[in-house]
C-alpha cells in the first residue's frame, strides 16, 4: 500500500510571496508602524531607567540602606533611607490588606451576583468615579476622616494606608472584574451541575482559574500607589527617625523622602550652579528613587512567580 505523504504547510513568508503586491505593501507598512510604535514606547522607558540607575547607583550602598536620617543635618555626607523603606513597605502592605479583600469581593459581586441590578450599576458608576480621583483628594479625605476621630493634626501611618487604599480599590475592582469575566461560563455550569454550592464554585473554580490575572491586577494597584507623594505628605508627614508602629506617630516614605531631599538640594544650589547634581541631598534623592524603582521591580517579580506556580496547569 502506498503511503500518503503530507504536504508541509507554507510559512507566512511563503504565503506573502504568493499574494498580490498591494497586500504585501500593506503588510510591510503595518509591520513598520507596529515596530516604530514599539521603539517609540521603549525610548522613554529606557531613558528613565538609565537616568535613575546612573544617578542613583553611586550613592546606593549598605550604609545608605541600613541607616536613617536621625542626627543628620544639612549636607552632611551621611544618612540613609532605612526609615523610609520601613514606612513605605508597611503603609503600602497595610493599604493592600485593606484594598484587596474589598476590591475582590466587590468584583465577585458585580460578576457573579450583580446581574444588571440597580445596586450593581451604582457600584460600577462609583468605581469609575473613584478611578479618576486625584491623589491629593484621597489624602484630604483620609486626613479629614481621622481628624474627626482623633482630632486635627493627627498624622500616622495608618492614615496614609487609608488614603492609598482609596486609590487602590477601584484599580483592584476593575482589574479583578475583567479577569473574572474571562472565566468561561461552562466551568461554572459544570461545577454547579455536579451539586457544588455557588460560593464553593467561585472559590475553587472561578478564583482558581483567574488567579494569574488577579495577581497581576493587585501588582498594578500596588505599583499605582507606592510612588504617591501628595497624600502621604498630608496624612503621614515627615520624620527622620525609624518608626515601626503604623498606629503611633509620623512615618517617612520613599516618595516623600525623594521629594524632600531633592527640594533641599535645589534650595542649597544657586540656579546657575551646574554642579548641583553633586550635592549630597540630590544624590540621596536619586538613590532613594532607584530603591523605589527596585522595590517595584521586586513586587512585579513576585507577582510573576505567583502567577507561574499557582495558575492552572494546561496539559
Amino acid at each position: 500500500m502506498a503511503t500518503v505523504t503530507e504536504t508541509p504547510k507554507p510559512t507566512l513568508e511563503e504565503l506573502l510571496r504568493t499574494t498580490d503586491p498591494a497586500r504585501r505593501r500593506k503588510d510591510i507598512l503595518m509591520r513598520t508602524l507596529i515596530t516604530s510604535a514599539f521603539v517609540i514606547t521603549m525610548i522613554p522607558l529606557v531613558s528613565l531607567t538609565w537616568t535613575v540607575v546612573s544617578r542613583g547607583i553611586g550613592r546606593l550602598d549598605g550604609y545608605f540602606l541600613l541607616h536613617s536620617m536621625r542626627g543628620v543635618f544639612g549636607g552632611m555626607d551621611a544618612g540613609g533611607i532605612y526609615h523610609a523603606i520601613v514606612g513605605t513597605v508597611q503603609i503600602t502592605l497595610f493599604a493592600a490588606l485593606i484594598s484587596v479583600p474589598i476590591g475582590l469581593l466587590t468584583a465577585i459581586y458585580l460578576v457573579e451576583y450583580g446581574g444588571g441590578r440597580p445596586l450593581s450599576k451604582l457600584i460600577t458608576f462609583l468605581v469609575d468615579v473613584m478611578t479618576g480621583i486625584p491623589s491629593i483628594v484621597a489624602g484630604l479625605f483620609a486626613y479629614a476622616l481621622f481628624a474627626l476621630l482623633l482630632g486635627p493634626g493627627a498624622k500616622m501611618g495608618v492614615i496614609g494606608s487609608v488614603a492609598l487604599s482609596v486609590l487602590m480599590i477601584p484599580v483592584v475592582v476593575r482589574s479583578s472584574e475583567e479577569m473574572l469575566r474571562l472565566v468561561p461560563n461552562e466551568l461554572r455550569e459544570a461545577s454547579l451541575a455536579l451539586g457544588v454550592p455557588r460560593w464553593l464554585t467561585i472559590i475553587k473554580v472561578v478564583l482558581r482559574t483567574s488567579v494569574a490575572g488577579l495577581t497581576t491586577g493587585v501588582m498594578l494597584a500596588i505599583a499605582r500607589v507606592i510612588g504617591e507623594t501628595a497624600p502621604l505628605l498630608i496624612t503621614v508627614g515627615v520624620v527622620d527617625s525609624i518608626n515601626f508602629n503604623l498606629f503611633d506617630g509620623r512615618m517617612m516614605t520613599l516618595p516623600v523622602y525623594v521629594y524632600r531631599q531633592y527640594a533641599q538640594g535645589l534650595v542649597a544650589c544657586s540656579p546657575d550652579d551646574t554642579s548641583c547634581v553633586a550635592d549630597i541631598t540630590v544624590q540621596r534623592a536619586w538613590a532613594a528613587a532607584l530603591t523605589l524603582f527596585l522595590i517595584v521591580m521586586l513586587l512585579n517579580l513576585i507577582g510573576r512567580l505567583v502567577t507561574r506556580f499557582f495558575a492552572p496547569k494546561i496539559r
